[in-house]
């Protein structure tokens, strides 16, 4: 697997993990975890999507309920930061918007998306996504077993520029996904030990996920 992150002595290293977050779960807390310490990252920032222009086609929780999952998920690592800065934007929200503004906010920092794998091969599909990639490093956290290659000879062939911004991650916790915890949820299957306890304790309180 291609990793390429010897550390600059000049930049400091911001993470940035996007999603959804429909509920966060285990998958997602190791990747952030595990992209902090091999990218040498001094922190990560979780930054749930306000409306996704990818989503539209199902329902999603309330934003402020995903941010409330995502602050009790992350509470106990102080390492780990919350930003409202796409749920508290009007209309749609495209990762190139949310970027501009991380990169004035830090400055001083290069800045390391994080995201899954499927997001990272779709990411030409993105709006402005050469200048997504001029601002940002990408991790694409994968399953194990994911296969990279077909998407990296693509992008070596077609994008050389930006092949050296983008790497993998391999992360086993991400067997674990949200769509199987919504699934679950709804034929009322545990979910317990697949995410933080307290998120699965909102998740039941709120009654998200039935039908």
């Amino acid at each position: 697997m291609r990793q390429t992150h010897q550390k600059p002595r000049n930049h400091k290293r911001l993470g940035i993990m996007g999603g959804t977050f429909d509920p966060i779960h285990y998958g997602h807390l190791v990747a952030a975890e595990m992209a902090r310490n091999e990218f040498e990252l001094e922190r990560v920032i979780f930054i749930p999507t306000g409306a996704p222009p990818h989503k539209t086609g199902r329902k999603i929780a309330s934003s402020e309920f995903r941010y409330d999952m995502v602050s009790l998920a992350i509470a106990d690592n102080e390492l780990f930061d919350l930003s409202r800065i796409e749920i508290d934007r009007i209309g749609p929200t495209y990762t190139v918007d949310t970027l501009h503004m991380m990169q004035e906010q830090y400055a001083d920092y290069e800045l390391y998306f994080i995201t899954g794998a499927d997001a990272f091969r779709e990411i030409f599909t993105w709006r402005n996504p050469n200048e997504v990639l001029e601002i940002t490093q990408f991790i694409g956290a994968s399953r194990p077993g994911f296969d990279a290659f077909v998407f990296l000879n693509q992008l070596q062939q077609e994008h050389p520029e930006f092949y050296e911004r983008m790497h993998f991650l391999e992360v086993p916790a991400l067997a674990i996904s949200s769509t199987d915890i919504r699934l679950r949820v709804r034929k009322e299957q545990s979910i317990r030990y697949l995410l933080p306890e307290p998120v699965r304790l909102f998740i039941k309180e709120k009654g998200l996920y039935h039908e």
